[in-house]
Order: C-alpha cells, then sequence, then structure tokens
C-alpha cells in the first residue's frame, strides 16, 4: 500500500510538473494575440501536425502569421488574393495553431 502511495504521488507529481510550463507558454501567447489584429474573416486556416495552410479568399493581399499555443514564432508572410500560403504545423509535441492575425509594418512585413 505504502509503494502505491508513493508511486501515484510521484506520477501526479510528474504530471504537474509537465503541465505547468506548457500553461505558461499558452498564457504568453495568448497575452501576445490579444495585442494583434484579427483577420478579417475571409482568411482562414486549417491547422495540421506538418502544416497549416492559410487560405485568402479575399479580395486584396494581407500579410499574416500563424500564432501558436506555445509562443513559437513564424516570420510575417504575404497571402495573395485567391491564394493560400503553407506555414509550419503544430507537430507531434502537443503544441497547438491558436489562429492567425494581421502583421503591421513593425512586425517586419
Amino acid at each position: 500500500m505504502k509503494r502505491f502511495v508513493r508511486s501515484t504521488f510521484v506520477t501526479c507529481a510528474m504530471a504537474l510538473a509537465l503541465a505547468t510550463p506548457a500553461t505558461a507558454a499558452h498564457a504568453e501567447s495568448q497575452e501576445g494575440a490579444e495585442n494583434q489584429t484579427p483577420a478579417p474573416s475571409c482568411l482562414t486556416y486549417s491547422p495540421g501536425w506538418r502544416y497549416t495552410f492559410v487560405i485568402n479568399d479575399c479580395s486584396t493581399a494581407y500579410t499574416v502569421k500563424v500564432l501558436y499555443g506555445d509562443g513559437t514564432d513564424v516570420p510575417c508572410q504575404e497571402v495573395a488574393p485567391r491564394n493560400w500560403f503553407t506555414f509550419p504545423g503544430y507537430g507531434t509535441e502537443g503544441n497547438t495553431v491558436e489562429g492567425i492575425v494581421l502583421c503591421d509594418h513593425a512586425d517586419g512585413a
């Protein structure tokens, strides 16, 4: 019984330790998203583990970037009207794609 309680405690402590950094990174990426201009509804995205596709169904070009749950920063890219652009996917490490935002000239667009 003692062994079971100890192993359960160790397992729970390890799970909590692993989850804490991911939660902090997720909070940081959300704070960064609040300062960004949201993309119009004619810009959509399709996330996958290997690639995230951003589709522009607008009549004008937009410079956008993808926001990731772990705070990964990717360069802004221009997506031409009626076209699409490929960004990195969320990977196999538990990352998430949180959305897309417009870039301003200060972002290097």
